[in-house]
């Protein structure tokens, strides 16, 4: 049976923006630091990733989230850990909706990565406050990430 039901519209703060100035936007430091939320840094992740192969994707991501928590005044924010694990999430996500061409469409396909509490999945709360997993990359302690 097709269902005719609409799934409901994803709240992000740049989604009236498109790709392209959305990056561009950030890069510079110019995007409002109070609307940059978990879901634009999903999005930032899957522009990267759409653009650019996985070690260019993640690089271009830490540049960029340490100059823009630095322009905001909250360099010590930076979270090394966090950042490579969604970018590794969204990798295989992305990997697996290959087709898909709007981050709209990327975000209802895998609504659980804008739950910024999903990597509790994979690491525990105590892992993730250390100041080594803030400061470099730590591997989760209750499950494994999943692979391409």
């Amino acid at each position: 049976m097709v269902t005719t039901e609409k799934i409901p519209t994803v709240s992000y703060g740049s989604a009236a923006l498109s790709d392209c100035v959305f990056v561009a936007e950030f890069e510079s430091c110019r995007y409002p630091k109070d609307q940059f939320r978990h879901a634009d840094h999903i999005r930032l992740a899957w522009i990267y990733l759409r653009e650019n192969d996985y070690a260019i994707a993640e690089d271009r991501m830490r540049r960029s989230i340490r100059s823009f928590a630095q322009n905001a005044g909250a360099g010590q924010k930076y979270h090394e850990t966090m950042t490579v694990a969604w970018m590794l999430l969204v990798r295989i996500a992305s990997h697996l909706s290959a087709r898909i061409s709007s981050f709209e469409e990327f975000a209802q396909a895998h609504s659980l990565l804008l739950n910024k509490d999903a990597i509790l999945e994979f690491y525990s709360p105590e892992r993730l406050k250390s100041d080594s997993a803030r400061s470099s990359w730590i591997e989760p302690d209750l499950k494994s990430l999943p692979t391409v």
